[in-house]
């Protein structure tokens, strides 16, 4: 399975106590940012572009742990900026694991191996480590030479010491479907334990505009790329997520799914948007005006994003919501090899694109990472 079986029946009855209760409005996954600052600065990220001031700032573990009991979610995702650079993280994991929750801790493993001693293996643990792809356009996503060399030397370790390890793959346009393929080959290959896949959301701030993708090639993409799939492939998403990503399922926005807990407090709407902060889970649940976000709302800011955070939740709801859904699922899971002939004529007639040269991003943000690191003498 793409993961274990008590987290899926773990989160299988929550869901499900959510339908008995009647509530329409529940969070999946907590969304929990203890920190902004990275050692990479991406051109695609919108997440580091803050001040100094905001970027030496991180959350304690205490502030964590109160925002995982306020919103109750069996699941808990750490992305950022980087996690390995806040001193406390090890605290902080030990903590949500010794609470049973199963935790994605995100990163870019540039820190990885030097930091997983820090670390215990446990069900409730997987590193979810951030690759793009094969090495060139990996390299070329993260602005960095050697990245994906480093990152996938972190994947390697984790799953020779024991741990869980998962992946987190963000496409933009240019990417080639065919490489793609390669790169799950090649994650498979080493020991990984699912992967998940997503189009990158179209930040304001993000220094490159001119690569995200529209829904139209998002759909044409990944049905090549998710189509004729392999028996070996194993995903970290629900099976209607990957097709409302080929375009094979119609889904509605859930952008309450994965609320978002960073150092500024309850992020409205959610994960991608940033409209304000409430100062607790039910305030942000009861005020914020959920009707006006999602691509059916019209909002613009909504209008291409087919990312994770916002449909994943509502896969999982599609699944739970019916009969119907429970049976869609479970032929996805058992039959789901996709055959499609028109995908694989998309795949031999994809023409790969060309980019400039890769060009390293000399960025305040990491060099303040650098300096905390030093300071802190880990």
């Amino acid at each position: 399975m793409a993961v274990p079986v008590s987290q899926a029946w773990t989160v299988a009855t929550y869901v499900l106590k959510q339908k008995f209760l009647g509530r329409k409005k529940y969070p999946l996954v907590l969304m929990l940012e203890p920190l902004f600052r990275c050692n990479l600065a991406c051109a695609g990220c919108g997440k580091i572009q803050y001040p100094a001031h905001i970027l030496k700032a991180e959350l304690s573990p205490e502030e964590c742990f109160k925002a995982v009991e306020e919103c109750g979610t069996p699941m808990v995702a750490i992305p950022g900026g980087e996690p390995l650079l806040h001193p406390q993280m090890p605290e902080i994991v030990a903590g949500l694991v010794a609470r049973k929750k199963y935790v994605y801790m995100c990163t870019n493993a540039l820190l990885l191996k030097e930091k997983l001693h820090l670390f215990k293996p446990s069900k409730y643990l997987s590193f979810s480590v951030h690759v793009d792809g094969q090495r060139e356009h990996h390299d070329f996503s993260v602005c960095r030479e050697g990245g994906y060399d480093i990152a996938m030397a972190g994947v390697h370790a984790a799953v020779a010491a024991g741990f869980r390890v998962t992946t987190n793959t963000t496409l933009f346009d240019g990417a080639d479907p065919n490489s793609v393929r390669a790169h799950f080959d090649e994650l498979m290959v080493a020991g990984v334990e699912s992967m998940m896949v997503s189009p990158g959301y179209t930040y304001d701030k993000a220094p490159d505009q001119k690569h995200f993708l529209g829904r139209a090639r998002s759909k044409k993409m990944f049905r090549a790329i998710l189509s004729n799939r392999k028996k070996t492939w194993r995903f970290n998403a629900s099976p209607m997520f990957m097709e409302f990503l080929m375009g094979k399922k119609d889904l509605t926005c859930t952008p309450w799914g994965m609320p978002t807990f960073s150092i500024f407090g309850w992020q409205k709407p959610c994960y991608l948007l940033q409209d304000g902060y409430a100062d607790s889970f039910k305030e942000l649940m009861e005020t914020v005006q959920w009707q006006n976000y999602g691509t059916e709302s019209g909002n613009p800011q909504c209008a291409n994003c087919m990312v994770h955070s916002g449909y994943e939740a509502s896969g999982v709801n599609y699944t739970f919501g019916s009969i119907k859904g429970m049976l869609q699922t479970a032929k996805a899971m058992f039959f789901g090899s996709y055959k499609d002939d028109g995908a694989q004529k998309i795949l031999n007639e994809w023409k790969p694109a060309s980019h400039a040269p890769l060009v390293q991003i000399a960025s305040p943000v990491a060099q303040i990472a650098d300096h905390l690191q030093e300071v802190s003498g880990d």
